[in-house]
């Protein structure tokens, strides 16, 4: 069997740096190079033999480097940008020429270097924001025949840059796009410390309407797994050339209990409970934004999370199981767990200031 040799675009990230995990771990043989932005001091390739190319995206003459450099038969491009806090929500020209730039710009010159250097197969890191972006609405258990109507920057941005790569479908290069729900796990500096910091902020109590609307999570390196089922898919079967694939846990839970095992975690109960409807919760976030416009701060509440949190929205991953084979080896619980216990001794070294 020929040498598969793969190139992962954001590969000293939080989700890069799980797939080239989950590569070794799942092929050993394979080689690989990460291609990504120069790396922090701290970041350490999991395998002595990973070789690490610099450079950006935005870059044709970095990208076209990279490729001739690596010589791969297969890319995993999972570089890109994700606009978080009040940026999520905005619609500002320069954030979205920013993350257009980089996430579709950016895809379109990774498929050209692929195409040019001859690779075989070609995995894009997509998102489940590219339904969910839209969040004025609820999808209950959707699959992929949904037509995605994202009406916020960073899920436009996913959908434009899958159209480039399902389009480029082809004999000569394979495609596919993975769709991962919300990620949770070691290294994410979002999702989790986010709501840890909710107890400091004596903002636990507060349920916005009934609480109960099911979301999706999923475990990084799941999110990993499914990354590497589908190269390896590509190279071999191609079953899943030109398609996408919704990616979570399989285990749709309502964002209150997501929040309290975070909360329990850090052995936090919410005191008492009080819900606030949501047409009253919509007139607050208003206003603290207009506070936070003028302060400069970043508040936890705005008319945008307003509608995440009450949003009900879950994906059917039964796609991504037949074809690719997929199945979550990390539950929802376990996942939390170390996620939460890695976010402690995170904080634990930044008291002692390591």
């Amino acid at each position: 069997m020929a040498e598969e040799h793969i190139l992962v675009t954001g590969g000293t990230g939080f989700v890069g740096g799980h797939i080239l995990n989950s590569l070794i771990e799942l092929h050993p043989e394979y080689k690989i190079t990460v291609f990504d932005l120069p790396a922090s001091g701290t970041w350490v390739p999991p395998r002595e033999d990973i070789a690490y190319v610099q450079g950006d995206i935005r870059e044709i003459k970095d990208v076209t480097r990279a490729v001739r450099e690596a010589r791969p038969t297969a890319v995993i491009h999972v570089a890109g940008i994700v606009p978080t806090g009040n940026d999520r929500y905005s619609q500002r020209k320069y954030l979205k020429e920013w993350v257009f730039k980089v996430n579709v710009e950016g895809t379109k010159n990774m498929l050209e270097a692929a195409r040019n250097g001859g690779v075989r197969a070609f995995v894009f890191t997509a998102s489940i924001t590219m339904v969910t972006d839209d969040n004025g609405h609820d999808y209950p258990n959707f699959d992929e025949t949904i037509v995605p109507t994202p009406s916020l920057i960073y899920g436009q941005s996913k959908v434009a840059a899958e159209a480039l790569v399902l389009e480029a479908n082809s004999l000569e290069m394979a495609t596919c796009s993975i769709r991962p729900s919300v990620i949770c796990g070691p290294g994410d500096y979002q999702l989790v410390s986010t709501i840890q910091r909710c107890i400091a902020k004596f903002e636990t109590p507060w349920i916005i309407g009934d609480g109960d609307g099911l979301y999706d999570f999923t475990y990084v390196t799941n999110v990993a797994d499914a990354h590497v089922l589908a190269v390896h898919n590509l190279l071999t079967t191609k079953t899943a050339a030109g398609e996408a694939f919704f990616i979570t846990n399989g285990q749709p839970i309502p964002f209150r209990a997501f929040c309290l095992q975070i909360w329990a975690h850090f052995g936090h109960t919410p005191p008492f409970e009080v819900h606030i409807p949501k047409p009253i919760a919509w007139v607050a976030a208003y206003c603290a934004e207009w506070v936070t416009y003028f302060n400069g701060t970043e508040a936890t509440l705005s008319r945008g999370s307003v509608k995440d949190y009450c949003q009900l929205a879950y994906a059917n991953i039964d796609k991504a199981r037949r074809i690719l084979g997929y199945e979550p080896r990390v539950s929802l619980d376990v996942g939390l767990k170390t996620s939460c216990d890695e976010l402690r001794e995170r904080l634990k070294a930044k008291m002692k200031g390591l």
